[in-house]
């Protein structure tokens, strides 16, 4: 492990601070990783809504308010998305003109890819901290979430 530095601004900075800086290196790690794994064309706002669609087919609608994000830039992002053959739109079995976003097969290899990758990078970096693992971490995390938000979880916005 690596020793603090009594110059070190880490240990003094705001949490805030902290949890974007490492929100941001992990996740620009991780892309760098799934590009090179060969599935670079998407971007990390696609991998949410892979995750979303992976649990259970909803309508855009429903998707944009999981995304948090207007009906237009969801109906924007699932367009791009069919368009690149990673969604297709099936009847709603209520009927109607509402149609299902489910994934395709590509966009299941990638989840499978971007798991792969994401599973890799967590071990990595529990093994960079001396054998240490993520599970303290996560626990304080998931901590500090349901403090703020109690049992109604926001939705993770995509801003980056």
């Amino acid at each position: 492990m690596n020793p603090v530095r009594r110059d070190d601004p880490l240990p003094e900075a705001e949490l805030t601070f902290l949890l974007g800086m490492a929100f941001q290196l992990v996740l620009a790690e991780f892309n760098d990783r799934v590009a090179a794994a060969g599935e670079g064309d998407l971007r990390p706002v696609h991998g949410m809504v892979f995750q979303l669609l992976a649990r259970t087919p909803v309508t855009s609608s429903e998707l944009a308010e999981r995304l948090g994000v207007t009906k237009q830039a969801a109906g924007q992002i699932v367009d791009d998305l069919e368009r690149r053959g990673y969604v297709r739109r099936d009847p709603h079995p209520a009927g109607g003109r509402r149609k299902l976003l489910v994934l395709t097969d590509a966009a299941r290899a990638h989840l499978a890819v971007a798991g792969r990758v994401l599973h890799t990078l967590e071990a990595e970096l529990a093994d960079r901290q001396e054998g240490a693992t993520l599970a303290p971490l996560r626990t304080g995390l998931a901590a500090l979430i349901r403090t703020l938000t109690g049992d109604d979880l926001p939705p993770l916005r995509p801003v980056w």
